[in-house]
């Protein structure tokens, strides 16, 4: 069965997202603005315990930045893990961002002093708040050679001299940061030399993404001989970055969509003969797994919405062979199903009008052939559903936060009825779960507070943990297993560096060497990243992070010695989360000289239902206050400086950033919004078609568009009609083909903005969608966004450069407003253009 719980996972042979555990319970998932962060340069959501062969909702593909557009996460409301998504050296996902931090480790891994979380008193009574804007504003309308010796140039001198670091005047680095080279924005944003290794159920082969001419594709070895492999997919644009073994072992699938539309097809590889065929050759549908069982290895289920207008998925069993399909369920207006490894509808769940589920049970007797199973109230629907079964199937595992705060684990006798608690912590949700690939009993279970904490409930697999500890410094992560649990594929993840796969034979207890995902990072001056706990002004505490610029803290570690530009990095979700591990974007901000905050602010997930519901319709209201109180935290602790605090971030992330600039415009000097919504009324007016079933829970959460009052809401709580509050300068980057954030959010500020001569600048990218998944387009916005930061904050930057070259946008607006940009844009040839005129050359 599939579950998309926004960071639960169930260990089985495959790595994250495992159809054999997963239900198709799109709700119980609503990552709305997931996937607009540069993905971790190894994304977490591969290094994860989970179910069996799958299409994970990959935000983004280790050590790649890119969207959490993916077969899975498309399916629920995610503005964004995540707009390049976030690129953490972890092995996810986006990962979609989406795309995320599910890393297997038996316990929190041992943090130096300076890593434990810091308390402090909450901000002074002189906080800014976030009220709304008052009645008078309308509501209708191996670094760079020179960058030891960062110059003094004003950011807006001559780019010519492409690989020279640039220093705005303006800026008083700490001679610390001075002695720290440049890192070039490639190593930070570019594809990852290997990743996702993954093995075959029979434990024979081994697959992994790698690039192929700069595109990552899907990879396949003999399990003893690594250098014998070949790539299987053929994939010359965007990439692949998610796929799954199928249980024949002689068969790799896939999914893929186009420019970012999340028009997702699955594909199958034949390794005999190499035919690669699509398994879903539908036009303008979004396909799901639904299953994929050992006992069937030549047939998965797969959800199709070719029917009532795109909005819901049918189940169908599907060859992978032959391509041939036949009807299994038809779908009534559910929000998903549930299935087993029989292939057989176990499940439906419906959403209420307020909001909460239903969960029902095929029943011939029953009124329309269904049944009322329980009921889970609307608190509780975000931290509460399915999470597979038993061997037997009489027994169902259930992530339960009723009566109760946060998210236990149970396991519920379908017979009797009768519910037993596995684990459960007081302080976060269970987010992740080892569960024996064939057997399917309980190994294992994390939570993540501020680190990812195992509690072993299995002996059997101790000594092998125990054993793993030994072999790398920093955090375990199962990615994969043989049917027979003989061999495992395994990641170690860290703050500050690539992450490392190993090939784990368990009879011998003998780890032996993969790959490293990037290995140019170990060479890097990289920085750690701080778990901090930030109180608020209501009394919730935030789990947040910060990274400082290496050598800025001499005397207490996480504190710089004095103040420091800071640039707030809001994570997209909402209904999602940041977590401890590389993150890309931390990593070239503190190296261009500025502190970097990521804040899980009320509505983030994983620390209980509480403190999701504290979220419900606080868009630009206690969610904004809860991000202010963090800024102001930064400032009382003598981390940032006052007058240069940015703010940024990717789909909700960006939509943060627009509230920043108009309902606190004196906090920030700038803003950069990635892919996110300006208006939520439209919004929520153009949804995905797949998102239908579900609307009732953006209702409840983020407001009403179907009644004037909650019009008149949303509009209270959208950037578009304070755009005449903007006093400090913006940069948006934005996908042409995004479903969930339409061009027309970006194109609407743009245009009231221009028309009220207020700056901003907007990169169209006309091949992205819901993020930036081609390294070449996250080269040139990144190398925008960092002079645009640099020109405001007075850090250092590396130039533009020929950092367009492949890249694919336009600037309809504002290309006066980035030190370089007008001139960078003189020699710029998008890459449709420039393959035209080579192909009219050759001709």
């Amino acid at each position: 069965m599939r579950l998309f719980f926004s960071k639960f996972r169930m260990s089985g042979p495959q790595g994250p997202l495992g159809c054999r555990w997963a239900a198709s319970f799109v709700v119980l998932s609503l990552v709305l603005l997931v996937g607009c962060r540069p993905a971790p340069t190894v994304s977490r959501s591969d290094a994860t315990t989970s179910a069996g062969p799958a299409a994970e909702e990959d935000a983004a593909v280790d050590d790649s930045p890119a969207e959490t557009e993916t077969a899975d996460s498309a399916a629920v409301p995610a503005l964004s893990e995540d707009v390049a998504t976030k690129s953490a050296p972890s092995d996810e996902a986006t990962g979609t961002e989406p795309t995320t931090n599910e890393s297997a480790t038996t316990e929190p891994a041992d943090s130096p002093a300076d890593d434990k979380p810091a308390t402090t008193a909450p901000p002074t009574t002189d906080t800014p708040t976030t009220d709304t804007p008052t009645t008078d504003t309308p509501t209708t309308d191996p670094p760079a050679t020179e960058a030891d010796s960062p110059t003094t140039d004003s950011p807006a001198a001559d780019d010519s001299a492409a690989n020279t670091p640039q220093t705005p005047a303006a800026n008083k680095e700490t001679s610390s940061t001075k002695e720290v080279a440049l890192i070039p924005r490639q190593e930070f944003f570019g594809n990852p030399e290997k990743a996702r290794a993954r093995i075959s159920p029979d434990g024979t082969k081994l697959a992994f993404i790698a690039p192929v001419e700069g595109v990552l594709n899907v990879w396949v070895a003999p399990a003893d001989d690594l250098s014998a492999a070949k790539a299987i997919t053929k994939d010359t644009h965007r990439g692949v970055r998610s796929y799954f073994w199928a249980y024949t072992s002689k068969h790799v699938l896939y999914t893929q969509d186009k420019d970012g539309d999340e028009d997702w097809h699955i594909y199958a590889v034949n390794l005999e003969t190499d035919e690669i065929k699509d398994l879903t050759p539908i036009e303008k549908i979004s396909a799901r797994v639904q299953e994929v069982s050992p006992d069937f290895p030549e047939t998965i289920l797969v959800g199709i919405n070719d029917r009532a207008e795109r909005q819901l998925h049918d189940i169908y069993r599907v060859n992978i062979l032959t391509g041939e399909r036949e009807l299994v369920q038809e779908n009534p207006g559910f929000a998903g199903f549930m299935t087993d490894d029989d292939y057989k509808v176990r499940f439906a769940v419906t959403v209420t009008p307020d909001a909460g589920q239903l969960l029902l049970q095929p029943d011939a007797e029953a009124e329309g052939g269904w049944k009322e199973f329980l009921k889970i109230p609307p608190s509780d629907a975000m931290t509460t559903g399915p999470a597979g079964f038993d061997k037997s199937g009489e027994k169902m595992y259930f992530l339960d936060s009723r009566d109760r705060d946060t998210a236990a684990l149970t396991v519920i006798d379908l017979s009797s009825g009768e519910q037993t608690v596995i684990a459960e912590d007081d302080r976060a949700d269970i987010d992740g779960v080892i569960a024996h690939p064939t057997e399917k009993n309980i190994e294992a279970v994390s939570f993540t507070y501020t680190r990812t904490e195992w509690k072993i409930l299995d002996d059997a697999i101790q000594a092998d943990l125990d054993y793993l500890k030994t072999v790398e410094d920093g955090e375990i992560q199962l990615t994969s297993r043989s049917l027979a649990d003989k061999i495992w594929t395994v990641a170690f993840t860290v703050d500050n560096g690539p992450v490392k796969f190993y090939l784990y034979h368990r009879d011998e207890k003998k780890a032996e060497y993969l790959f490293t995902s990037s290995p140019s990072l170990e060479k890097l001056p990289l920085v750690k990243m701080h778990p901090q706990v930030i109180p608020t002004r209501d009394g919730l505490n935030l789990v947040s992070y910060l990274s400082l610029p290496k050598g800025t803290d001499t005397q207490t570690a996480g504190r710089p010695d004095q103040p420091l530009p800071l640039v707030l990095n809001v994570h997209g979700g909402p209904w999602a989360r940041d977590s401890w591990g590389y993150d890309p974007e931390h990593q070239l901000l503190a190296n261009r000289g500025y502190a970097v905050l990521s804040v899980n602010y009320r509505g983030s997930t994983g620390f209980g239902k509480n403190f999701i519901n504290a979220a419900n319709q606080e868009w630009a209201g206690k969610m904004h206050d809860d991000l202010v109180d963090a800024v102001q935290w930064a400032i009382n602790e003598k981390i940032a400086q006052p007058d240069k605090i940015a703010i940024m971030g990717g789909s909700y992330g960006g939509y943060a950033t627009l509230v920043g600039l108009t309902f606190t415009p004196e906090l920030f000097a700038c803003g950069v919004d990635i892919v996110g919504p300006s208006n939520l009324v439209t919004l929520l007016d153009n949804p995905p078609p797949y998102w239908m079933p579900i609307m009732p829970v953006m209702k409840t959460r983020v407001g009403d568009n179907s009644t004037e009052v909650g019009r008149e809401f949303l509009e209270s709580r959208s950037p578009l009609f304070f755009v005449d509050k903007i006093q400090r300068p913006l940069l948006i980057g934005q996908g042409k083909h995004d479903p969930r954030v339409k061009q027309s959010e970006a194109d609407q500020i743009v245009a009231a903005m221009t028309e009220k001569k207020i700056p901003v600048t907007y990169m169209l990218f006309l091949e992205e969608g819901h993020g930036f998944a081609k390294p070449e387009n996250r080269f040139a916005f990144y190398a925008v966004t960092e002079a645009f930061l640099a020109e405001h904050l007075g850090g250092r930057y590396e130039p533009i450069g020929e950092a367009f070259d492949g890249a694919v946008f336009e600037v309809p607006n504002g290309v006066d407003g980035v030190p370089g940009l007008n001139k960078a844009l003189e020699s710029y040839k998008p890459a449709l253009q420039a393959d035209a005129e080579s192909d009219a050359g050759q001709q």
